[in-house]
């Protein structure tokens, strides 16, 4: 049994900053970093503002957990190809900001940035990639590790434990087995469900808060709006990524064929699945504006790797 929950994103947006709420969150970084997560407090980011593409496409959100840490975590719906380089500048910019004027480098804090991307990202089959930061020995291939005065200094182990970590999470890449409560959570990110029988932690509580049918009447209202938008973005797929369908029209002239035209409605519509479907829109949305059966649309997203 399923229940129809509101979009993680959206939650991010308008009910997670609450501290009544953040035990969803912690349960969704305790299972990302495997360790027991309290979030202490929300910090201010730059991407809130109600912007009309930020509705769409970017998300982000800050805490600070009880290993004094920041947290950054953003849910990005468009393809960047320099995605990489801004997560690297938007760490270094977050560590910056939150060190005390005057203080020495061993209070620089630690940044740790969740990325939830609803695109692919580079080469690789995996879902769920980390970054850190680590010094081998050239000749002796060895990795280099703290003294006990530094352990003392930073209260730190290890070198990788001093500079920022990466987490991104591929969500189209996820085959919706889940296997743990960390599978379970990209579960949950990527159908907006959660299933009765899962155990992650957090799962339970946003079950419980992010029903729908629960939210008060001004909130309901709020996130129907929000789903006005996806569907006014799905509209707008619809009539700027329709290559397959000129390309096929074209064709069709030159060489006075039918089959041009056909073939190009064609490669409209599956360019239209791909597009929105990367885009974090729902399966159900996609259908509707494609005119296509979800079996179908499943089929288009299967057959490209999504």
């Amino acid at each position: 049994m399923t229940r129809k929950l509101i979009t993680f994103d959206w939650a991010i947006k308008r009910l997670l900053r609450s501290k009544a709420n953040f035990g969803i969150l912690e349960g969704f970084l305790s299972e990302l970093l495997k360790e027991d997560i309290t979030i202490l407090d929300v910090l201010e980011s730059e991407s809130n503002q109600e912007d009309k593409r930020d509705k769409f496409n970017r998300v982000d959100l800050k805490v600070r957990n009880n290993h004094d840490e920041i947290i950054v975590i953003e849910i990005q719906y468009d393809r960047e190809h320099d995605y990489l380089q801004r997560i690297f500048y938007g760490v270094s910019k977050t560590a910056i900001e939150y060190m005390t004027e005057g203080s020495s480098y061993a209070k620089i804090t630690k940044v740790i940035s969740v990325n939830i991307l609803y695109f692919d990202l580079g080469k690789g089959l995996d879902y769920i990639y980390k970054g850190t930061t680590s010094f081998i020995g050239i000749h002796q291939h060895d990795r280099l590790g703290l003294n006990e005065k530094q352990k003392q200094l930073f209260k730190k182990d290890s070198i990788e434990s001093l500079y920022p970590e990466y987490y991104l999470i591929k969500i189209n890449h996820f085959n919706d087995i889940a296997k743990d409560g960390l599978d379970e959570w990209i579960y949950f990110l990527k159908n907006e469900e959660i299933k009765d029988n899962f155990t992650g932690k957090g799962l339970k509580e946003a079950q419980e808060k992010l029903s729908i049918m629960k939210l008060p009447e001004d909130e309901q209202k709020a996130y129907a709006h929000y789903q006005d938008d996806l569907h006014y973005q799905a509209s707008m797929y619809e009539s700027s990524f329709g290559d397959g369908y000129n390309e096929g029209r074209n064709k069709g002239r030159v060489e006075g064929k039918a089959e041009g035209k056909a073939e190009g409605k064609v490669e409209e519509k599956e360019q239209m699945v791909l597009n929105s479907y990367r885009s974090g829109i729902e399966l159900a949305t996609i259908s509707q504006i494609t005119q296509l059966s979800i079996e179908k649309v499943k089929e288009i997203i299967n057959a490209n790797g999504l």
